[in-house]
């Protein structure tokens, strides 16, 4: 993705406020790079938006950057080999393309933006406690586009990000719904709404993860409960449950959340989907 979208907001108030802007690219790689021709950033007089990478760099294109804004040129290039010379050691070479910010070059970077948006692998979180939300927090700043979803009035109340939030009172039928390779956590105030929505999300058969919160008794309890509804014990083979892994033991949201948004990427990865996007799995 060229621009994360919730950056692309922030470059298109800068635009429309009349402050100058210098877009950079990476334009072309040769070797070991720290990122790909996807990425670009911002860059004004005070402020940065997106990362070509970071290191020397990085520091390397904004300086050049704000050199161009205070002598008023348009576009040039740069041409960087990242060995020792610049303090870096990955051994590739980066080209970069720097140019001043237009309104051609601003709807460009919008239709970038917005197509790289639609193409993301989706996670959707049921349940908007403590550990939802934060879980949702978790995953805003990845290449993922993460859904919050509750049934109960007033519980996404206040929760202010740039995460879709869905207040439902049907949440398996945001399951249902979903796109193929979708990701689905279920951490709602019920364990009998968690195995509900956890068992539509394994009869899909194409989910990329399926994670419940609780412990290996609720696990168990879960799957006598499928076979109960006549699903068969099979069907939670691939489920998840606790979330998070046994590395580390620690009970607060934000650990679960920080080490379950984790998770997520890996088993993306491993089910073959990138989670940058579908388009470039």
């Amino acid at each position: 993705m060229a621009i994360p979208h919730g950056e692309y907001g922030t470059i298109a108030q800068w635009h429309s406020g009349g402050v100058k802007v210098v877009l950079v690219r990476v334009a072309g790689v040769r070797g070991s790079t720290p990122r790909d021709t996807d990425a670009a950033m911002a860059v004004t007089a005070e402020a940065i938006a997106g990362t070509i990478g970071g290191g020397q760099l990085e520091w390397m294109a904004i300086a050049r950057a704000r050199e161009m804004l205070a002598a008023g040129e348009t576009a040039t290039k740069m041409d960087i080999p990242l060995g020792p010379e610049i303090g870096q050691c990955c051994g590739g070479r980066v080209e970069l393309s720097l140019s001043r910010l237009t309104d051609s070059a601003l709807a460009e970077l919008r239709r970038e933006t917005d197509g790289d948006a639609a193409q993301l692998l989706h996670v959707l979180v049921f349940g908007a406690g403590h550990t939802g939300k934060a879980l949702a927090r978790a995953i805003e700043p990845l290449p993922l586009r993460a859904m919050l979803i509750d049934e109960r009035p007033g519980s996404l109340d206040g929760f202010s990000t740039s995460i879709e939030t869905v207040l439902t009172p049907v949440p398996e039928q945001a399951v249902r719904d979903a796109p193929p390779g979708s990701a689905f956590v279920a951490m709602t105030h019920s364990h009998s709404q968690d195995f509900l929505i956890i068992a539509e999300a394994l009869k899909r058969g194409d989910a990329a993860y399926c994670g419940m919160i609780g412990s290996a008794t609720k696990r168990a309890v879960f799957v006598n409960w499928l076979e109960g509804e006549g699903f068969g014990r099979s069907l939670a083979d691939s489920l998840t449950c606790p979330i998070g892994g046994s590395a580390v033991r620690d009970k607060r949201p934000e650990v679960i959340a920080a080490m379950t948004a984790a998770e997520i990427i890996a088993a993306l990865y491993a089910s073959g989907s990138s989670p940058i996007s579908k388009r470039r799995s």
